[in-house]
């Protein structure tokens, strides 16, 4: 797996190549001329060489002359001092022909030709002497013929001669390569030490911007790390081992009452009039220093500097510098008065609420118990004033007048009224206080139930003429919910028998049922009608007890039956409101919220 470089393997590796490129700087370039100027050297050693050669060659050929000269001058009876010792000048020729031989001993074929040479000279030297001593002149041609014809030195010396001049001309111009290579390695080492110099300049200079780039964004890093210190309003203190100050934010100092400038390298205890000059406390922050423990949520009763007593937490652990060996506390500090305040305060009022909480059982009781006789003892009591009226009009017979059949007819239908109210009430009871029983519950099956119990109860209300009310029934898909399949029933039909009573007042009475699903998963119901509707600013008395925005001449009930419906949705966690205006129809709407299973059958009209 490739590895990412960090910042201090690039520096590492810019350093590696500053020091490569001042080596190539200094040491190549030196290397290399210091090998072209002893090649240099070496070829002009060979020039010199050559240039040796030549000389002792012209230095030969003029002893070889001194002596053949000084010999015929002999023979002719000329005779000096000088003469002779220019004769015996020839024992020196064999020094010369030596010297000659050491000059060209890396020369095989020069070697041979001063083989042959000093063969020759000797002869030749021996037959001067010849003729320097002889007087007869017919001898003397013989020997001068000899020696200049059996034994030429001469071409010998010209073949010297011309092979030194070779290699002198072969030397030279390599001295003089060598130079123009000199002279270039010269220039290219210059050029190429300006261009590494270059190089290195340009890497310092991004080596120094980059330490500056660093620099600068540790120092920004610094001061940001500085200001969300300062700005944190949770004290927060560094302590070293013997509980020195040594950093601090704003929040520390303020809450201390010391100034910033003043608190630095002072000990904890020293600090806030004795607020942290608490053993337990020392003991328990040299603990996390000395033992590694963290300090954790611990409370602490302090005397602040304003004369309050405070309720400190603290928190507190080991942390190391990364600019020093030495380990330190971090420790922050809450204050925590008014959060313990309001706990006891929460506390207090949960006393209290379980008081009211045994109170409302004991309503919770009395009210069952009310039920209780509302169901039982007021049911007998209706009875009787229901029987008793009917047969006292049944004893009247014929005999009863107008108006007292008016008075029994008031009571029978007051009784009938109580009764019906004692059941929408046990049932509104019921409602609240009965444990839900949670099931799949089909919404369209519902209605479709619904809407046949009141399509039966149109045909029984009937008129003497056998008419029957004309409602049309506009029921859309419904989903299938996660319910309480007897209170949604109560639920529809409230909504479709009020729908269904409040529209008497049309000719045809139009009903719309629908259903869709919201944005969060719920499912929201709606029940519309074109009957009397009402108006919208009484519309926050809906949903009470025993409210009603209609007369009960005009539209008879016992005005629970939408306040049912609130506490049945309320219970599944919905809610209900309405829309309507004057004479042209109300929309009931609720919400159900989401259930894990849901589904909707297909439309029925």
């Amino acid at each position: 797996m490739a590895t990412r470089l960090t910042d201090d393997d690039w520096s590492r590796w810019r350093l590696l190549g500053l020091g490569l490129a001042a080596l190539l700087i200094i040491v190549v370039p030196a290397l290399t001329l210091q090998r072209m100027t002893a090649d240099s050297v070496n070829a002009a050693n060979w020039v010199a060489h050559t240039q040796a050669v030549g000389a002792r060659l012209y230095n030969l050929q003029a002893d070889i002359r001194d002596v053949e000269s000084a010999a015929l001058t002999l023979s002719k009876g000329i005779d000096s001092q000088a003469l002779q010792q220019r004769l015996h000048t020839a024992d020196g020729i064999g020094d010369n022909l030596r010297e000659l031989a050491r000059l060209v001993s890396d020369s095989p074929e020069q070697l041979v030709r001063i083989g042959k040479m000093e063969s020759m000279l000797e002869r030749r030297m021996a037959l001067a002497k010849e003729i320097a001593a002889s007087t007869d002149s017919p001898r003397q041609r013989e020997l001068i013929e000899e020696m200049t014809f059996q034994y030429p030195i001469r071409q010998l010396v010209q073949e010297l001669q011309q092979h030194e001049d070779t290699l002198l001309v072969a030397r030279a111009a390599e001295a003089r390569s060598q130079q123009r290579m000199a002279s270039m390695v010269t220039w290219t080492a210059l050029a190429v030490q300006l261009l590494l110099l270059g190089l290195v300049l340009w890497l310092l200079q991004r080596q120094i911007g980059s330490r500056a780039d660093i620099e600068l964004r540790l120092s920004k890093a610094s001061a940001r790390a500085s200001a969300v210190l300062q700005t944190v309003r949770e004290p927060i203190v560094l302590l070293d081992g013997q509980l020195r100050i040594l950093l601090h934010n704003t929040a520390f100092a303020e809450m201390y009452g010391v100034e910033e400038a003043d608190i630095s390298q002072r000990q904890l205890q020293d600090i806030g009039d004795g607020a942290w000059d608490d053993p337990l406390v020392r003991q328990r922050l040299a603990d996390v220093l000395l033992r590694g423990r963290e300090l954790w949520d611990f409370e602490h009763q302090q005397r602040s500097v304003d004369g309050i007593n405070r309720t400190m937490l603290i928190n507190a652990r080991r942390m190391a510098l990364p600019d020093a060996n030495d380990e330190v506390v971090l420790m922050t500090i809450s204050d925590i008065t008014l959060q313990r305040a309001v706990q006891q305060h929460v506390e207090e009022l949960n006393r209290q609420l379980e008081g009211k909480v045994e109170q409302m059982a004991d309503v919770n009781r009395e009210l069952e118990a009310f039920s209780y006789s509302v169901s039982h003892d007021l049911r007998a009591p209706l009875r009787h004033v229901a029987g008793f009226s009917d047969k006292l009009g049944r004893h009247l017979g014929e005999a009863i007048d107008s108006k007292t059949q008016h008075y029994l007819d008031v009571i029978s239908s007051s009784a009938q009224l109580m009764a019906a109210l004692i059941d929408d009430l046990l049932v509104y009871s019921r409602l609240g206080r009965g444990a839900m029983r949670l099931q799949r519950v089909d919404m369209q099956s519902l209605v479709a139930d619904t809407r046949a119990l009141l399509d039966s109860n149109l045909k029984t209300e009937a008129g003497a003429d056998g008419k029957i009310r004309e409602v049309e029934w506009k029921i859309g898909r419904l989903p299938v919910l996660i319910g309480d399949e007897n209170m949604l029933r109560q639920v529809w039909l409230n909504l479709l028998g009020n729908a269904v009573k409040y529209s008497a007042c049309r000719d045809r009475a139009v009903i719309e049922v629908s259903a869709k699903q919201l944005p969060d998963g719920s499912h929201q119901f709606s029940v519309g009608d074109n009957g009397a509707g009402f108006d919208m600013q009484y519309a926050s008395k809906l949903f009470g007890v025993f409210q009603r925005l209609h007369k009960a001449s005009e539209y008879p009930g016992t005005g629970i039956g939408l306040a049912s419906v609130r506490r049945v949705l309320t219970r599944h966690g919905g809610r209900i409101w309405a829309d309507a205006q004057v004479d042209k129809g109300a929309t009931f709407s609720f919400v159900v919220p989401q259930t894990p299973e849901t589904s909707y059958k297909d439309t029925v009209e």
